[in-house]
């Protein structure tokens, strides 16, 4: 079994930076399983949306409201996956979740836990 583990999130001001982690653990705890591996955010009230994704091909695809100051990278030999995020705006205040999922004959999501990211103004 593979358990996914976001860390990085905390309180920041706007325009400041956080970069967040997504490790791979367990058993079979290598990130080069997953097809994709993307972050996820859910704010209060609001439904979870896709910041970010990457493959294993490193094919990168980014939400509108990111894309230049939100950067998704990944060590395989860390098993981990990067959220760089600059330029940080209230607005991106949220709970922050990494998703792997495995294509097979269907698809299987896994989830980390999440990290609050909380921006200031």
């Amino acid at each position: 079994q593979v358990q996914l583990v976001e860390s990085g999130g905390g309180l920041v001001q706007a325009g400041g930076s956080l970069r967040l982690s997504c490790a791979a653990s367990g058993a079979s705890g290598s990130i080069l399983r997953f097809n994709v591996v993307g972050w996820y955010r859910q704010a209060p009230g609001k439904q979870r949306e896709l910041v970010a994704t990457i493959t294993n091909g490193d094919n990168t695809n980014y939400a509108d409201s990111v894309k230049g100051r939100f950067t998704i990278s990944r060590d395989n030999a860390k098993n981990t996956v990067y959220l760089q995020m600059n330029s940080l705006k209230p607005e991106d205040t949220a709970v922050y979740f990494c998703n792997g999922y495995v294509l097979r004959e269907i698809r299987i999501d896994y989830w980390g836990q999440g990290t609050q990211v909380s921006v200031s103004s």
